[in-house]
């Protein structure tokens, strides 16, 4: 099946994928609102076999020690996944299925599924990790780049957006960007910090007189960016930046690791 730009629609809501360049989620129009910032390195990608940081690039694998290239020193981020091309699998009216098989760096051997179905007021992601041969440490996430402010069918921009969410706990972050492994009360952004809702992801987003959109899903950990002028990142992960190293989940034959969001929105 061929890898082109995937389209998806349901009433007046248009999703489009963009396998060629990393499995993302290149954008989300409700109506005349496009909702993620555009361009080839934001849209929503998938973080996966890792989420955020990994401190420099290390993390054990059983008793090996690994080492990813360092994407952004003196760390890497992100996982490889956003890196490649994925396959298109299926492809409906209002659901798209891609997948991607993990290489190099990546010492194991693994295929990542990425199911997108669209509603007329809802997007749910699910991605799932399998392990091929052997088990080994894997975390899923995604990284979605929302537009700080939307521009209306007049072309006019609205207000910022406003964030509304209830965490339990925020990870302390140290001077190198990653969780120093102390849970501390919440605190004010900007924010490029990851922080614990056992309940589930639940986080707002509000464009005042638009559109208000909630991201959740049954995981526990979401980092919150908000330090660029243009966007602001919401991003549920299956655990904590540098996570391989300090809460890996482990995937084995019999075993995928398997994470679910949805964004669902209403207009104002």
């Amino acid at each position: 099946m061929s890898n082109e730009d995937i389209t998806l629609t349901a009433g007046d809501a248009t999703v489009r994928v963009a396998p060629e360049n990393g499995g993302r989620v290149s954008g989300l129009r409700v109506g005349s609102l496009e909702l993620l910032r555009q361009g080839d390195r934001y849209g929503c990608f998938p973080m996966v076999p890792w989420c955020g940081r990994i401190r420099e690039g290390r993390f054990l694998d059983g008793g090996t020690a690994r080492q990813m290239p360092l994407n952004s020193p003196p760390h890497a981020i992100h996982g490889t996944a956003r890196d490649g091309a994925w396959n298109v699998a299926r492809v409906a009216d209002n659901e798209a299925v891609i997948t991607y098989d993990l290489v190099e760096p990546w010492p194991h051997h693994g295929r990542v599924t990425q199911v997108v179905t669209l509603t007329e007021d809802s997007l749910t992601l699910t991605m799932s990790v399998e392990a091929r041969d052997d088990s080994f440490p894997a975390q899923i996430g995604w990284h979605p780049w929302f537009n700080r402010t939307l521009a209306g069918e007049d072309g006019a921009v609205g207000a910022d957006v406003v964030l509304d969410f209830k965490p339990a706990w925020q990870e302390e972050r140290g001077d190198d960007h990653l969780p120093t492994g102390n849970r501390i009360a919440p605190g004010p952004g900007p924010w490029d910090d990851c922080f614990g809702m056992p309940d589930g992801v639940d986080v707002a987003l509000t464009w005042p007189g638009q559109l208000e959109l909630k991201v959740t899903s049954r995981e526990e950990w979401v980092v919150v960016y908000d330090e660029q002028a243009e966007a602001v990142c919401v991003e549920p992960q299956t655990g904590p930046p540098n996570g391989l190293n300090t809460l890996p989940r482990l995937v084995t034959p019999l075993e995928p690791l398997e994470a679910t969001t949805t964004w669902s929105w209403r207009r104002l």
